[in-house]
């Protein structure tokens, strides 16, 4: 295996979201953010997209509890109290840098309030003071799946255009705040993951719409033009900060190589791409126009619009690696889940207990193929299995397939490092057992990190260390010589 692949000053690390480990849903003023409106639903019941929530009475359902009341994003993993115990954590493990992220309604409760909330602010303070103690540099993620409610009761969301000035309004509060603690933030987590959760991307109900694909890029385009304002805002307030994009990454394979399949494949390829485009070149691709010509797709701009999107695109591009997907020019072909995405499955890979295809060399193909279209710094920001875990009678948890997955992919990494790539860092998802995204359940684990909690929120909530622990302890110790 080669050596000294990967740079000095490499940041290593891992990856959690607010609304998946904070809990404390209810207190010291924080608002209501749709994850909190997500019931956890046992597997044998669900459907395939149980976040979703599609319409005001599904909501004013959830509200009025008559769905039970268990919202398992509400509890987390208690982070809010015990953040000093996990970060001493991760510190022992040696981060570089930790991705979190800020809790929107925690800040402003309502989303629209014209003056923040101190006690949320002064939470994250402390949170900060606690990574800088260990010389952790935080990475900070804007918006990740927390719009607070009353901007999806109220306005519909970010159909809306009026969220711009409330999220700018958002975004230089944080900047101003945490100038001298924060270099590094992101805009909007997978700002693609809209297309498929109106709600959860883009916190609007479509039974209030007619046109739901034209509202799906109405309201994508005032993110787009709210990031770029962010990014402006950034630069103006920490000049020596770096602020990125954020991106579902799905590379997508044909799956022949008859022409069909390999054209499929990169119209896939094309719509995944779409986002960063925009954010990263700064201006709709030409294949986007004509696709919102053929579907009857017009995008209301303001005048500027297109300049500030021009001006300030992100310094670096971040992404959520965790599969790739195959595509087929047969429109009959069955297909499968995973990451919220579907396509037709592959053969030559194994898949985790979720479904999820592994596919460790797909990592370095879609780093040499960003790298290629973009030529900005990379940023692996997700990246990591979803396992069950088995404490063991001496207390131990021996989960080898998590290494596996994961020296697997490092090392990918690492040969695309070696091509020529510029990669920022490398943050693993889920660094600590959290709430799944998808699912809302705690058993879906990917951490180092064990947390005594099950589905139901019964458990002790006491951490404890995985086998994974000490391995991921010394990639970083040796800057990812030792996999």
């Amino acid at each position: 295996m080669a050596k000294g692949r990967f740079p000095e000053g490499f940041l290593w690390g891992g990856a959690t979201a607010a609304n998946q480990v904070e809990g404390a849903f209810d207190q010291d003023g924080k608002g209501l953010s749709i994850f909190d409106m997500v019931p956890f639903v046992p597997k044998e019941e669900r459907g395939d997209l149980e976040m979703e929530v599609r319409s005001e009475a599904e909501l004013n359902a959830l509200l009025a509890g008559d769905k039970g009341d268990n919202f398992p994003k509400r509890r987390g993993i208690d982070f809010y109290h015990r953040y000093k115990e996990d970060i001493a954590l991760f510190a022992e493990m040696g981060f570089k840098t930790y991705r979190l992220s800020i809790s929107w309604p925690r800040i402003f409760p309502n989303g629209d309030d014209l003056e923040p909330n101190e006690a949320g602010l002064a939470f994250y303070d402390k949170v900060f003071d606690e990574l800088l103690k260990y010389g952790i540099e935080p990475l900070v993620t804007i918006s990740h799946y927390e719009i607070p409610l009353n901007l999806v009761q109220k306005y519909n969301g970010w159909h809306d255009r009026r969220l711009i000035d409330f999220f700018v309004r958002y975004a230089e509060t944080l900047f101003n705040r945490y100038q001298d603690k924060v270099k590094y933030w992101l805009t909007f987590n997978e700002i693609n993951i809209s297309t498929i959760s109106p709600y959860i991307g883009s916190g609007m109900l479509m039974d209030r719409l007619e046109h739901k694909e034209q509202a799906i890029y109405q309201a994508l385009h005032h993110q787009f033009v709210a990031s770029a304002r962010a990014v402006k805002a950034c630069h103006e307030i920490i000049p020596d900060a770096m602020i990125g994009c954020m991106l579902a990454r799905m590379e997508t394979y044909p799956e022949t190589c008859h022409p069909d399949d390999v054209l499929a494949a990169l119209e896939e390829d094309q719509k995944n791409l779409f986002f960063t485009d925009v954010q990263v070149r700064g201006a709709y691709p030409s294949f986007m126009l004509k696709y919102f010509e053929k579907h009857n797709i017009t995008i209301e701009m303001e005048p500027g619009d297109e300049e500030i999107l021009a001006a300030h695109p992100v310094d670096f591009l971040s992404f959520s690696y965790y599969m790739t997907m195959v595509a087929s020019g047969a429109p009959d072909k069955t297909k499968q889940r995973g990451n919220f995405f579907s396509g037709v499955k592959n053969p030559y890979l194994e898949s985790s207990d979720w479904g999820w295809q592994i596919d460790p060399k797909g990592l370095r193909i879609t780093l040499k193929k960003l790298y290629d279209r973009y030529q900005v710094p990379l940023f692996i920001v997700e990246n990591g299995l979803g396992a069950y875990d088995t404490v063991e009678e001496d207390g131990s948890i021996n989960d080898d397939y998590r290494i596996e997955y994961l020296r697997a992919h490092i090392d990918q990494m690492g040969e695309a490092i070696s091509d020529g790539v510029d990669v920022m860092g490398y943050t693993s998802w889920g660094c600590i057992d959290l709430i799944s995204a998808s699912t809302s359940e705690m058993s879906k684990r990917y951490g180092f990190i064990y947390v005594d909690q099950d589905d139901y929120g019964n458990g002790t909530l006491a951490r404890k260390k995985k086998k994974s622990f000490e391995w991921y302890k010394r990639v970083i110790a040796t800057n990812g010589e030792e996999l």
